[in-house]
């Protein structure tokens, strides 16, 4: 069985941020191992929103800034629902994606943004498109990092 193993709220909470899962693969035994089955199945921990977040846009890192200012690696809110904008709350989830504008475009490309996966990938396709413009709005917590300055040198050298 193959399943997602997205949880957590990072060290702020002991309130999952998804559906507690794991990821479990069976593994050929050894043969010093002795058990009547000819597999065993080896369970992997449990990833936070932060680590899931810097692991999909490790090619990225000015995404992973952007998260981290965004929502501060947040999917869920305390009660478990998809986490809302403090000053809009129609921006939702990790990279606090706005329904008004995104939700149309981003179910016709397949994406469901009140899940992590779903948010990511759609915030993907928006900086493919768009670069960082559609997070301006918290650009004064970012752009002095080092991962915008190597967006900037980056986008100079194209």
């Amino acid at each position: 069985m193959l399943s997602s193993g997205i949880t957590g709220l990072g060290s702020q909470s002991s309130i999952p941020n998804v559906a507690p899962e794991t990821i479990e693969i069976k593994a050929p035994m050894l043969q010093s191992e002795s058990r009547s089955e000819n597999f065993k199945v080896i369970t992997k921990r449990s990833i936070t929103v932060e680590e899931y977040v810097r692991n999909y846009f490790s090619d990225i890192p000015v995404m992973i800034e952007i998260a981290k200012c965004e929502s501060r690696f947040r999917q869920h809110d305390r009660d478990g629902d998809t986490l809302r904008g403090e000053k809009n709350n129609l921006d939702r989830g990790v990279m606090q994606i706005n329904e008004f504008y995104h939700i149309e475009d981003s179910e016709k490309l397949g994406f469901d943004i009140l899940t992590l996966e779903g948010n990511t990938s759609y915030a993907r396709s928006l900086f493919e498109k768009y670069g960082v413009k559609p997070w301006s709005s918290s650009s004064r917590c970012w752009n002095k990092t080092s991962a915008y300055s190597q967006y900037k040198k980056e986008l100079a050298m194209k």
